[in-house]
């Protein structure tokens, strides 16, 4: 691991004091937990951009789905 350096305002740096208290964890692992699942959500954002870009770019076909409708039905009793 590497020691960094991180300016926090007051109010910030109480708050993240508290939280750290309440999950029973020190300040740089509230942090470090925080900051993983931050770039986790900007990953799954960069994920659905990508998407959203592919289907933009090729949409869907009206009948695209329609042969796999029959299979996705439920069966008749």
């Amino acid at each position: 691991m590497e020691t960094i350096q991180v300016v926090l305002d007051r109010k910030l740096l109480k708050a993240t004091d508290l939280a750290a208290k309440k999950q029973s964890l020190n300040r740089s692992a509230l942090i470090r937990q925080a900051l993983q699942e931050h770039l986790r959500h900007l990953h799954e954002l960069e994920l659905e951009a990508r998407d959203r870009r592919g289907y933009l770019a090729h949409p869907q076909v009206e009948d695209e789905f329609r042969p796999w409708e029959d299979v996705a039905a439920w069966p008749e009793e």
